[in-house]
């Protein structure tokens, strides 16, 4: 298996399963609803923020791999509207996992070639680092969201 593809299945993995931590993104969200996904608990970020913000950046890449410049900011990356029915809440998670797949299919379709050139802008590194980087990213708020579902259960 060359380097893009495993990168493509790391990445499916923290999406949908099949990952050596046993831990998706889609198992983990399968239970949650609105209500549960927009508590917030203390001064943390509500779940269905999270979701949110790990899409931001799927979405940002996913746009670049599409062929069209970099744009996207940190300082929006958490601007979610309001959550307010179950029917919201599933069309955020529905678009989560539409693009997530929709960025593993982009990068099935990238060359070994291109992992270690620039990304968008040499300021951003390489297109390896990138990839890498979004999968460490949802792995880092899966963990987040893990916690919040537990203490928003604990609490209610």
């Amino acid at each position: 298996m060359n380097s893009v593809k495993q990168l493509s299945k790391h990445f499916r993995d923290v999406h949908f399963g099949g990952n050596w931590t046993s831990v998706n993104l889609k198992d983990t969200l399968a239970d949650v609803d609105y209500k549960q996904a927009t508590t917030k608990v203390q001064d943390l970020n509500t779940i269905a923020v999270l979701v949110f913000h790990i899409n931001y950046y799927v979405g940002a890449i996913l746009n670049v791999l599409r062929g069209n410049p970099l744009n996207a900011h940190d300082k929006f990356s958490f601007d979610l509207g309001p959550i307010s029915s179950e029917e919201e809440w599933q069309d955020l998670v529905t678009r989560c996992f539409a693009e997530a797949e929709q960025l593993a299919a982009a990068i099935d379709d990238l060359d070994d070639a291109i992992l270690f050139r620039d990304f968008a802008d040499p300021k951003y590194g390489s297109y390896y680092r990138n990839l890498l980087g979004v999968i460490e990213h949802t792995h880092y708020h899966l963990g987040q969201i893990s916690l919040i579902k537990k203490m928003t259960r604990l609490n209610s």
